[in-house]
């Protein structure tokens, strides 16, 4: 019963998981940011294209 207890109170104050998903939180966060600015230059790059393929033809 011991050993137990001693591992329940070993795995309470292991932090290395946490901190992993802390990490991968903040990557999923940088990911959604990244692929919102890419979509929105995106756009505007296309409409920028269309424009000028418009004014030349």
């Amino acid at each position: 019963m011991k050993k137990l207890y001693s591992g329940l109170q070993r795995f309470i104050r292991d932090e290395e998981g946490v901190t992993a998903i802390e990490y991968a939180l903040i990557a999923a966060l940088i990911a959604v940011v990244i692929i919102a600015a890419v979509r929105l230059v995106g756009q505007d790059v296309n409409n920028t294209f269309q424009s000028i393929a418009n004014a030349l033809t």
